[in-house]
């Protein structure tokens, strides 16, 4: 049988392709206008000096600055849209790399804006703030305001910039050691091929539905983890320490509110996430011992916890019946939601449809304040999850459309915070209608376990990560060394906590916490938790309310970063400093486990 090859992309249907021309309507056009816009890096100097001047100069340099910005983020966008279409295309990775290049130059020239506004003395920055010349900058300076007491003179924040690539040495042996120097080995799959184990290939093993072959890679894949577990644990406690460092000089009271600052997230909603999955935790100890006796096993370990209880669903869409289910599921959002997602994802063209060699791999959206809010896929009509990645990016898109229409450039961009909670909405929206309309138990299991997997995915287990990234550098800051033994042990607690009583811990898997490269980017994964269940909350309120519910969601789509994280979802209908939301998704969960133990 010949090999199915990818068409390369230069052979695929136009039709089936995105059009950029909402941001550039050739090449050449990018080209006029990268020279043109590159040349204006210069004039940020004209500005230097004369931001005390009085209201009018900095209103000046804000307006030049937003300009400049919002045609850099639109050539920006088409030339990493352009060389995602194949990343072997060498004019476009050119494209991309003098892009990038004139913004570093850029992004240097205008580095003296922030420490000029900040030396200004409280009683100007009060003038400033109440003139009407900067009225419609008045948020961007008072969330720049906040950071003054975290600002350091000249001559410190220096000190600091020339810290920046020692300070990101930890990250850099990490990945260096875990993607170039470790091998795992080969591996026999189910079907009997051979197969590199790597990261990728190890969640492809872990979904294997013979157990024989999940076993034999988890120890094999572990095993190099416990080889170089003794430098991993340096370079984890070595990025703890970076993050302690850094907080203590910007005199923050912790590393976790450093972090946590910027969005103005008390970390009583950081806690408040933690407590909530803690009271639930016997829904998640019920569904694996579901698991378990469903699969049949005496015993589960964590590499039974991947594979779905049932196989795959024999289903296809082709793509204008995803597009056509996808809305029908959406319409709870109003005539307006649909007709415009609609026709972005046929007419408009702002999909990206189907793999080609070369295309980047996986699913993203990209919206911009200029263009349309593009979406890039590798869809195959014969699997359902790539339905549910298409209403997932749409969220985004549709995110991005309502945002981009209803604020200016300075206050459209929402922040990572609440970027999963338009994405996972439309899940929740599709996962209902495909469920209402199953025409079998099976088919019902099949999306009742994917539901609850997803949950425990991105709500639980986020959480567990978010609880011991709390827990180190509050070792840390107390002074305690974070060693080895003191990491696994910490993980080895939790572990033990969120996966339950009758869950069959093995030794190796105390070494995972030295693997998750999110921990080197702290007090981030909390935001997935929070989203996901804000998405669970919101979609609940839409469907059991009426016209006030949905115009409260459809604003907070349209609010951008107008507000605070916070007060845009509690704007929408849920409180994230109270514990309901959260509450409320892991009711949800254990309904879900209730549900998929009858059916099966």
């Amino acid at each position: 049988m010949a090999t199915k090859k990818l068409p390369p992309r230069s052979k695929v249907k136009v039709a089936d392709t995105w059009d950029l021309g909402s941001l550039f309507a050739s090449d050449d056009d990018w080209e006029a206008a990268f020279t043109k816009w590159q040349k204006q890096i210069k004039k940020y100097e004209s500005f230097r000096g004369t931001l005390g001047d009085g209201p009018d100069a900095l209103a000046k340099l804000l307006k030049f600055d937003s300009t400049f910005d919002q045609e850099g983020e639109r050539l920006g966008t088409y030339a990493f849209l352009k060389t995602a279409e194949d990343t072997s295309n060498s004019t476009y990775q050119r494209m991309v790399g003098r892009y990038t290049n004139a913004a570093s130059q850029a992004g240097q020239a205008a580095s003296y804006i922030r420490p000029e506004i900040l030396a200004l003395s409280a009683a100007k920055l009060k003038q400033y703030l109440g003139s009407k010349e900067l009225a419609h900058y008045k948020l961007m300076l008072e969330r720049l305001v906040r950071f003054k007491p975290h600002t350091l003179t000249d001559n410190e924040e220096k000190l600091l910039a020339m810290q920046t690539e020692m300070a990101g040495a930890a990250n850099q042996a990490f990945r260096q050691l875990t993607d170039a120097d470790m091998k795992f080995g080969d591996l026999e799959n189910e079907k009997g091929e051979t197969i590199e184990l790597g990261h990728s290939s190890f969640s492809a093993f872990l979904n294997s539905p013979k157990r024989e072959v999940r076993k034999k890679a988890f120890h094999q894949y572990y095993s190099e983890f416990v080889d170089h577990q003794n430098t991993l644990a340096a370079t984890l406690s070595g990025s703890i320490q970076r993050d302690v460092y850094y907080a203590r000089a910007r005199n923050f009271p912790s590393a976790r509110e450093a972090s946590l600052f910027a969005d103005n997230v008390p970390v009583a909603v950081y806690d408040s996430l933690i407590d909530a999955v803690h009271s639930k935790l016997p829904a998640v100890h019920k569904y694996l011992d579901v698991r378990r006796r469903k699969m049949k096993l005496k015993d589960i370990h964590h590499y039974d916890t991947y594979v779905p209880i049932l196989s795959e669903l024999n289903v296809t869409h082709t793509w204008d019946q995803a597009v056509k289910k996808v809305v029908e599921s959406l319409e709870p959002l109003g005539d307006e939601y649909c007709r415009v997602l609609a026709d972005g994802l046929s007419k408009a063209r702002w999909c990206d449809r189907y793999p080609n060699k070369g295309k980047r791999s996986g699913a993203f959206s990209s919206g911009s304040f200029a263009g349309a809010p593009y979406i890039l896929m590798n869809y195959q009509p014969d699997v359902l999850n790539h339905v549910f990645t298409l209403t997932h990016e749409a969220g985004h898109s549709m995110h991005s459309y309502y945002s981009s229409k209803h604020q200016s450039y300075e206050y459209y961009n929402y922040t990572i915070f609440v970027a999963e909670v338009a994405s996972t909405f439309n899940e929740e929206l599709l996962g209902k209608y495909l469920l209402d309309r199953a025409k079998s138990d099976k088919e019902k299991a099949y999306l009742v376990n994917r539901a609850i997997d997803d949950i425990r995915g991105t709500i639980i287990r986020q959480t567990m990560f978010a609880e011991f990234e709390k827990i180190t550098h509050q070792l840390a800051e107390s002074g305690e060394p974070l060693t080895l033994e003191c990491l696994k042990t910490e993980y080895h607690k939790l572990l033990a906590m969120y996966f339950g009583p009758d869950f069959t811990l093995d030794p190796e898997l105390d070494l995972e916490c030295l693997r998750i490269p999110h921990f080197y980017s702290a007090f981030y994964v909390y935001k997935y938790a929070t989203g996901m269940s804000a998405a669970i909350a919101l979609s609940k309120r839409v469907l059991e309310g009426g016209k006030p519910e949905l115009d409260a969601y459809l604003s907070f789509l349209k609010g951008g970063c107008s507000k605070y994280p916070l007060d845009l979802l509690r704007d929408a209908g849920v409180d994230m400093e109270k514990p309901e939301p959260v509450r409320t998704a892991l009711e949800h969960f254990e309904s879900l486990v209730d549900q998929l133990d009858e059916l099966l």
